[in-house]
């Protein structure tokens, strides 16, 4: 057995945290924010990132970000319905986290400034 297997051998990612009631409050506050894509004020639906590696497995609640209906699953761009033409767009759905929590802390400079 090659010493890279057993380093690894016990390792295992720790589960993403999902339906505590400090997830729901912080999906609650989440929803209260306009969309990251178009800026449509909120509330909006609660998009738990699936890009890249949140894609393996279901994402925390905290991995979260606002999105109106149109961006997130109606419209022909929706994430939900061409995720391709949505990565061209927007990018990765998880580099909106920082922004999404910049929001939630009230960083007037980031809620103000010019993200894209």
């Amino acid at each position: 057995m090659s010493f890279h297997r057993i380093a690894n051998a016990n390792f295992k990612p720790a589960k993403p945290v999902r339906g505590t009631a400090e997830a729901k409050r912080h999906m609650a506050a989440v929803a209260q924010l306009p969309c990251v894509c178009c800026r449509r004020p909120g509330p909006s639906e609660v998009h738990h990132c699936i890009s890249g590696r949140y894609g393996q497995r279901k994402s925390s609640d905290f991995d979260t970000i606002p999105m109106c209906a149109d961006c997130h699953r109606l419209g022909p761009m929706a994430i939900h319905r061409n995720k391709t033409a949505w990565h061209d767009e927007y990018g990765m759905d998880y580099h909106f986290l920082p922004l999404v929590r910049a929001w939630l802390n009230r960083d007037d400079d980031t809620i103000l400034g010019d993200w894209f």
